[in-house]
């Protein structure tokens, strides 16, 4: 499919002009660093030098010194606290980061990961029930909870306290809970409302060592978890995820816990420095695998291992999941694009609803997300499990997906999520119906141009201007991730060489007039490799990254799309 180039417009030249005098940088530095909110020499210290500073006073989160208060009572009065949190990534590493911390002050402390296809997402009555039957009085929920006034009803009348960490959005009413953290409440005067809900548990750590007049370092051990958390849920990477994300990435490539230590041992592929792009695909699928294929609670007894030989164990374990829900995923992947193969009535629609009572429910996610990048449209996958059907939704830039299943709420149990991606469920008698009124849905809002993909280009650039202190700046507006990704970059009338690599990959060596030749990789544009060869001239959109092969370390233009 061939790529929409969008060109974001030039900022203005007055302060274009003013931070170039005042940071002495070139002019595509600046227009990189306008794009980011970033106008004042005291804005781009911050962004350029990260530093604890910036991080917020935790008691500015609405109901924190309730929080720290009960947490403090339970352990003065030695009840048993019980650490709650999601499946994924996010709500692993949470309970990892807050019960690590917590068992070394308090013995009567536990967690618990709800089971994905016995309890589905979220606090479960069944958890609920765990906690009253082994003596629980308090539970901390992590990454979950916002909306689950029934269940903490349920759990005060058998005597549990709940205390919310969450960093979804609320809905029209906050649970009864003794203390309910989320920026996102309408009455939470926090600054900074996009933490990951493992940085909400990491709040809650700090506020407790704040409190209690002890060393912070004991909150910063654990920024590398907080890291993984941020990267694997994509969250900004603005504000204060960026000092977390800095810091956490400073701690996972120096000193790892043992678990992300053991997961990095079996990244064997990879040498010198991690990025947020190697945790999302590295590290970030090995933790999931585990609530995918399994259960969760392998994922946080490998992520708070106190020595490396038992981690060893543990990664082992998540890393032959990780390899059975690969082959789950391709299988079905593959499954999937044969149905739409064989059917032109299917090919020709803006949506992809497709439907297996047989599939895995725990990579149907995955299968959306790969069907969305191919045919670039809303996609739905559904699967069949304890005689209901489950599905998974993703969707394209700029369409609301939420809004869609929204229009679709007569034929649907429950739905939940965001614009991009959404859960459901409904009964097996709806799903042809909602694959007729989705279809329908998504053809009278969706706009032409959503359903082209777009390459969202910042600036543009003469090959001859990458020099080694454009590089050198460059490396410094990392960590990239979401509202600060890697800059891609315009170059017109370019010539080269370039052949095949892998199943449909190039690799080119190009020059632009006055330049010195640049090596490129171009994933997934192998069609191109004989015009390329013809002589003729080119314009190519990329980002610049530092390719580590073999520990070699040399420039490399990541080309995202070629056109003529």
């Amino acid at each position: 499919m061939q790529k929409r180039w969008v060109v974001k417009p030039k900022n203005d030249v007055r302060k274009t002009n003013s931070l170039c005098g005042e940071l002495g940088i070139s002019a595509v530095i600046a227009e990189l660093l306008l794009h980011r909110g970033v106008e004042t020499y005291q804005q781009a210290k911050h962004f350029f030098r990260p530093s604890f500073d910036l991080l917020h006073d935790p008691f500015l989160m609405k109901d924190m010194d309730k929080a720290i208060s009960r947490i403090e009572s339970a352990i003065g009065n030695k009840e048993k606290i019980l650490i709650y949190g999601d499946y994924d990534v996010d709500g692993t590493t949470a309970v990892s980061v807050v019960y690590s911390f917590f068992r070394d002050f308090h013995s009567g402390l536990a967690f618990y990961i709800p089971d994905r296809y016995l309890e589905g997402y979220g606090i479960s009555f069944k958890g609920i029930d765990y906690a009253a039957e082994h003596g629980f009085t308090l539970i901390i929920a992590l990454d979950c909870g916002i909306k689950a006034i029934e269940k903490v009803n349920y759990a005060k009348a058998k005597g549990i306290d709940f205390i919310i960490g969450d960093h979804h959005l609320p809905g029209d009413t906050i649970p009864d809970a003794v203390a309910v953290l989320d920026p996102k409440r309408h009455d939470c005067p926090y600054p900074y409302k996009e933490l990951s809900g493992c940085g909400i548990g990491f709040k809650l750590i700090q506020a407790f060592v704040q409190k209690n007049d002890m060393d912070m370092q004991l909150a910063y051990q654990y920024l590398d978890l907080v890291a993984v958390s941020i990267a694997s849920d994509i969250v900004p990477i603005t504000g204060e995820n960026r000092v977390l994300t800095h810091f956490g990435l400073k701690k996972l490539n120096t000193n790892p816990s043992c678990g992300l230590q053991a997961l990095i041992n079996l990244s064997s592929n990879k040498t010198g420095h991690f990025s947020v792009g190697d945790i999302v695909f590295q590290i970030g699928p090995r933790i999931n695998a585990a609530g995918r294929i399994e259960h969760a609670k392998d994922a946080v007894n490998l992520l708070t291992s106190k020595s490396l030989a038992e981690a060893k164990d543990y990664s082992t374990t998540v890393d032959d999941q990780n390899t059975v829900r690969k082959g789950f995923d391709l299988k079905i992947t593959e499954e999937a694009l044969d149905i739409l193969d064989k059917d032109e009535v299917l090919k020709q629609r803006k949506s992809t609803v497709l439907f297996k009572a047989d599939w895995h429910k725990g990579v149907i996610g995955i299968v959306a997300s790969r069907l969305t990048e191919k045919y670039y449209r809303p996609t739905v996958i559904l699967t069949q499990t304890n005689g209901h059907i489950a599905g998974s939704a993703r969707s394209v830039l700029g369409f609301d997906l939420y809004e869609a299943l929204s229009e679709c709420a007569d034929l649907l149990d429950q739905y939940g999520g965001h614009k991009y991606a959404a859960g459901l469920t409904m009964r097996v008698e709806n799903v042809p119906a909602f694959q007729e009124k989705f279809e329908a849905v998504v053809q009278n809002s969706i706009k032409p141009e959503m359903l082209q993909q777009e390459v969202l280009i910042e600036t543009e650039l003469n090959l001859k201007d990458i020099d080694n202190k454009f590089c050198r700046l460059l490396k410094q507006f990392e960590p990239f991730g979401p509202q600060n990704e890697a800059p891609i970059l315009l170059t017109r009338k370019v010539q080269g060489s370039a052949y095949i690599v892998g199943a449909n990959h190039i690799k080119i060596s190009l020059r632009q007039q006055g330049s010195t030749l640049f090596d490129c990789i171009g994933f997934g544009l192998a069609e191109h490799v004989n015009h390329i060869n013809a002589g003729h001239e080119f314009d190519i959109c990329y980002t610049i990254e530092e390719n580590n092969w073999r520990g070699k370390k040399n420039l490399q233009l990541n080309i995202k799309a070629i056109r003529y």
